[in-house]
């Protein structure tokens, strides 16, 4: 059968996609989605992935969304199929992430009739996509070649556009699916070929006014704290740290800010103040009188709590993607400007200060946590704060470390301390969610082949069909298992005083042996016993090829009372510092 129209039509969306510059795509197989699978596997210049789950394809393109920071399309059929999308798009949404989601349909005449596979698929997302369109049906006049052009570009742009994110086209496809590759010119050449539609995504900027209004508000301050959440312009750092030399200032860096790892300046970078801002005598003793923030608001809870204890302080808020990143209700200006361009904004209208007595205590209190780090990391238990510090002794520069919610990114911030190497560290921190962190693990590793993703048991299991991917795409990737056999976050909060049902709603211990599971998906397991055996088993993991999955055992109760003697060690020292200098 001919079936022009349907072959032209999803070309010509097909080739634009590729001509804005989305040249990857997630597909996982079906019926209704044959045309644009078809066409998106033809094109030259068109990288498709398979993936069988649509809720792993949706995570594992988030990850390699964010490993390339380029939008990319995933792709699936009619029905509950797309349904399985929503977590993934729910977590782009939130962490901004440009994903181009399109989902096959029944053409209008087989919707609500009881037509099998056919569900609501309009807004299916509702607002967690940033722009939906209903497409129209496959026609092959030139006003519609141009239309389907128009909007492949649109999707794309939009997916960019601060704050970026995804966004949703639903394509309904009548029968007969199969395209007709033996017509010419499928590829915008000769009389196909259309005009692309360039989105330019621009940074904004302060204009003078305000530029000159900002920098006399901070250079009246002289004990103000930067504060830096999510961020992924290897620039920053350098830009920051001119910030806070000039200012006085110091940066409290969450470990996703990437200011923790490479090669910029780090003399006012603190790393450990997870730790020392959970003692109420620091709190009271060290009230800034101005607070910059960028980005997401960081991990730390004890930071947070800081933030509210004094949320009087003047509070500036530097958001170049024009978000409301506010969860403390405190922010007293909100500034939509490139992140960068607002720092060498300030540092240019700013006359440097010399010296500061606020920024060297900050200091000072940052170096007593990592003098109990350094003890913590001397100590042989397997202890899950641990995991970080031999992984940033171990990790070659220029790896990815993506870690998973719940007590790995907590314990990232506190034990992954600055260091000189290259190390680009990632996480889902849009819904903080336990599910899909394989997968997105797995997408981020499709661009990077020294990745290792730090999970806990309960996050594994929730996504234990994403490690197909390696095997099916022949991916290098190393899994760090911290099993606590159930839910370890619990453990530290009220709700573990609740002993007759804590273990039943809230440990969840589900007693699985993992190792079968690895080796049913091609993978490797190692079950390590102690430190040594776990820095040979990460090293050797970068030496081979495949999936890796290094397991580290450990005790809830025993990992909640090393945490705790940390904490009340730097609270003492903390106290007594304070004395000295009183």
């Amino acid at each position: 059968m001919n079936n022009q129209a349907l072959t032209r039509y999803v070309a010509s969306f097909v080739d634009e996609l590729v001509r804005v510059g989305v040249t990857e795509a997630v597909v996982s197989p079906g019926s209704r989605s044959t045309p644009m699978a078809i066409l998106m596997a033809e094109h030259p210049d068109m990288k498709v992935t398979i993936n069988i789950d649509e809720r792993s394809s949706a995570f594992y393109a988030l990850g390699v969304a964010k490993a390339t920071k380029k939008p990319v399309a995933i792709l699936c059929t009619s029905g509950t199929a797309a349904a399985n999308y929503f977590p993934a798009i729910v977590e782009a949404y939130y962490s901004r992430v440009p994903l181009i989601v399109l989902t096959a349909d029944r053409p209008h005449e087989l919707r609500d009739v009881g037509a099998p596979q056919a569900i609501n698929q309009n807004q299916l997302y509702g607002n967690h996509a940033k722009w939906f369109v209903e497409m129209a049906l496959p026609e092959e006049s030139e006003q519609m070649l141009s239309y389907v052009r128009t909007m492949a570009g649109r999707a794309a742009g939009t997916a960019l556009t601060a704050p970026a994110g995804p966004v949703h086209l639903n394509f309904p496809f009548r029968e007969p699916l199969v395209p007709n590759l033996g017509l010419e010119n499928l590829w915008g050449t000769n009389e196909y070929l259309r005009k692309n539609v360039n989105v330019v995504v621009g940074k904004p900027k302060m204009d003078e006014e305000q530029a000159q209004y900002i920098s006399d508000l901070v250079s009246s301050k002289k004990k103000g704290i930067i504060v830096c959440g999510s961020h992924d312009d290897e620039e920053f750092g350098y830009a920051v740290a001119n910030l806070a030399e000039t200012l006085q200032f110091p940066v409290l860096a969450d470990p996703l800010s990437q200011l923790r790892s490479g090669e910029h300046p780090k003399s006012y970078i603190v790393d450990g103040y997870d730790a020392f801002l959970r003692d109420e005598e620091f709190r009271e003793a060290f009230s800034p009188d101005i607070i910059i923030r960028f980005g997401a608001m960081p991990v730390s809870k004890a930071l947070l709590q800081y933030i509210q204890k004094h949320k009087n302080t003047p509070q500036i808020i530097v958001d170049g993607d024009g978000g409301w990143r506010d969860p403390t209700l405190s922010a007293t200006d909100m500034v939509y400007c490139d992140e960068i361009e607002f720092c060498d904004a300030i540092v240019s209208r700013t006359e440097k200060r010399k010296g500061s007595s606020w920024v060297n205590d900050w200091i000072n209190i940052n170096n007593l946590v990592k003098e109990n780090v350094t003890k913590v990391h001397k100590e042989e238990t397997l202890f899950e704060g641990k995991v970080f510090t031999e992984l940033q002794e171990i990790l070659p520069a220029g790896s990815t470390l993506f870690v998973g919610n719940s007590m790995p990114i907590r314990d990232l911030d506190t034990f992954f301390l600055n260091n000189e190497k290259s190390i680009h560290v990632l996480g889902n921190r849009g819904a903080n969610g336990i599910d899909g962190l394989v997968s997105t693990a797995m997408g981020i590793s499709s661009q990077n082949e020294h990745t290792v993703l730090v999970i806990g048991d309960l996050s594994l299991y929730h996504d234990l069909n994403g490690l197909l991917a390696a095997k099916h795409h022949h991916l290098n990737i190393t899994i760090v298992l911290i099993n606590n056999d159930g839910g370890g976050i619990f453990s530290f909060l009220p709700q573990s005083q609740e002993e007759k049902h804590f273990e039943t709603l809230f440990g969840t211990p589900i007693g699985l042996n993992y190792e079968h599971a690895v080796n049913m998906y091609g993978g490797k397991f190692t079950s390590i016993k102690d430190w040594t055996e776990f820095r040979h088993a990460i090293t050797s993991s970068f030496e081979e090829k495949g999936l890796h999955v290094v397991e580290v055992k450990t005790d809830r109760h025993e990992n909640v009372m090393i945490h705790r003697k940390l904490w009340n060690n730097v609270s003492q020292e903390i106290i007594e510092a304070l004395k000295r200098n009183q």
